[in-house]
């Protein structure tokens, strides 16, 4: 039940997000483009990871798709928080973050030490929040999260 109330929350703030806060350009790229980018580069791990999640690329918040990438993370409601934790430790700063971590830390009180895993590992890492990842597509997605120092 806890899950789905926040997936609901998610898709009712959705578009106003996208057409309020976010002012970048979308990307022109479909998900069988990304497919076609060598096996070892980001495009073509984004394009599987929409494609296993039966996902689509969403205008201007894209990166979100390619964070979930790089950091290994899934889907789950608990582990869109944790990737949240793992932004915040990463510095990024927005009211939406500071949202989904509230709310989703009241409702999974019991992940807190998975979600300060997720914000150490964030800590860690170089920046990467604000990078144009559109231009990455190409690259080699080890090379990425080396630069990076995901772990």
């Amino acid at each position: 039940m806890k899950a789905l109330f926040i997936e609901k929350m998610f898709e009712l703030t959705k578009k106003p997000y996208q057409k309020l806060i976010k002012k970048n350009q979308p990307w022109e790229v479909s998900v069988s483009e990304l497919i076609f980018h060598d096996e070892e580069t980001l495009g073509f791990h984004l394009g599987c990871f929409l494609l296993k999640y039966d996902f689509e690329m969403q205008p201007q918040v894209e990166d979100h798709d390619v964070f979930h990438v790089l950091t290994n993370t899934g889907i789950s409601v608990p582990e869109e928080i944790g990737m949240q934790y793992f932004l915040l430790g990463n510095g990024k700063r927005s009211l939406y973050l500071f949202i989904s971590i509230m709310v989703g830390t009241v409702f999974y009180p019991f992940r807190i030490p998975v979600f300060y895993s997720f914000y150490k590992r964030g800590r860690q890492s170089h920046r990467l929040y604000d990078l144009d990842f559109f231009k990455m597509l190409g690259q080699p997605i080890k090379d990425i999260q080396y630069s990076l120092n995901i772990q």
